[in-house]
């Protein structure tokens, strides 16, 4: 768990610490004062762009120094990041006082989000999804990152040679189809492990109070014919198309609704909120069991549409979890059934300690 959390010049506040007493932190506030910042910032924790996919630079406080620092103590361990004013785009990350890299932060800490962006999840592109996906993939496969970059690296680079195919490398092209191949097939295995294992781990979960889904893995993957083999022969289409097209890069994550055979796409808002809440709570236990450790869960307004039994029995839920859980809301009365809870007010880029 995260026992001290320090913002400097992060998004609108100049600076901020909040060390939690209790495994729920509490943040209220009106909009726009800077709650869900907070989150971004511990997301910020763990490899990637963070809750909001965020270039660095508009993390950046406005009127401040021209960078931003965030650092927590995690288990002993500090754990920093951020941007320096000369180079706003790139990433610093220090792990116990040495620099290091940001996919190494996911040996340290697992971190899961639901944001309200995410309530069209089902609805949005298969690129929502799988990033998703990927996010709970990491927590169980640390390496995953590093797969995905490596994979993502090279395609771009086949890219780049196939918008001139005439004149490309074919050596140079193979060796980058055999580079997506390797990283690919290792996407595609951790995955796939993932959503068996959150199969196996929702099977035995009620339909109620929070609906039951079922996972499945869409799209490419499923092909006997190597990657690099594939791609090897299909370099006139993707240089006509102007991009690749096979690959795990195309996958999709399924999910429908057990008790209506219904897919989440075609189910109520009610509906699809409820699903995501089963699928992270389900999750949580999967990385409990799996590394040890709790992930750390960050719930942007989850309580603003659950009526107070839903509430409850989310409450509780996430406690037996036994992760450590920061959420936001508008007012207090949404957490009326939470105790044993850290609580802030959030106003205008600062937070107050408050009675809880």
């Amino acid at each position: 768990m995260i026992g001290r959390l320090t913002l400097s010049d992060f998004r609108n506040h100049a600076d901020a610490l909040i060390v939690p007493d209790h495994a729920f932190i509490v943040l209220t506030g009106e909009n726009g004062a800077g709650k869900t910042n907070i989150l971004e910032a511990v997301s910020m924790l763990a490899p990637g762009r963070g809750l909001r996919g965020a270039a660095l630079r508009d993390m950046v406080r406005q009127d401040g120094a021209g960078g931003f620092g965030i650092a927590a103590e995690v288990d002993g361990v500090m754990l920093g990041t951020g941007v320096l004013a000369s180079a706003p785009d790139r990433r610093q990350v220090r792990i116990g006082g040495a620099s290091s890299s940001a996919n190494a932060l996911a040996d340290h800490l697992s971190i899961v989000w639901l944001t309200p962006a995410m309530d069209r999840l089902f609805m949005d592109s298969p690129g929502g999804r799988r990033r998703f996906l990927d996010r709970l993939t990491l927590a169980l496969h640390p390496d995953h990152a590093v797969h995905s970059g490596r994979y993502e690296a090279a395609m771009r680079a086949r890219n780049r040679l196939l918008s001139d195919l005439s004149s490309a490398d074919p050596s140079w092209l193979s060796a980058l189809e055999a580079q997506m191949e390797d990283h690919g097939a290792m996407l595609a295995a951790a995955r796939a492990d993932l959503v068996t294992r959150l199969g196996d781990a929702l099977g035995g979960q009620p339909d109620h109070p929070f609906a039951r889904p079922l996972l499945t893995i869409e799209g490419e993957g499923g092909s006997e014919e190597p990657l690099g083999h594939r791609l090897a022969r299909e370099r006139r289409r993707d240089a006509a198309a102007g991009r690749t097209l096979s690959g795990p890069h195309r996958q999709d994550l399924a999910v429908t609704h057990a008790a209506k055979a219904q897919p989440a796409a075609l189910c109520s808002t009610g509906e699809q909120k409820a699903l995501l809440l089963s699928i992270l709570l389900a999750h949580a236990a999967l990385v409990t069991a799996h590394r040890g450790q709790p992930p750390v869960l960050l719930l942007d307004e989850v309580a603003a549409h659950l009526d107070p039994s839903r509430r409850a029995a989310l409450f509780e839920r996430l406690r037996e979890t036994g992760s450590q859980v920061w959420m936001t809301g508008t007012e207090y009365s949404l957490f009326s059934g939470l105790i044993h809870s850290t609580r802030f007010t959030v106003t205008a880029g600062h937070a107050f300690r408050s009675a809880g």
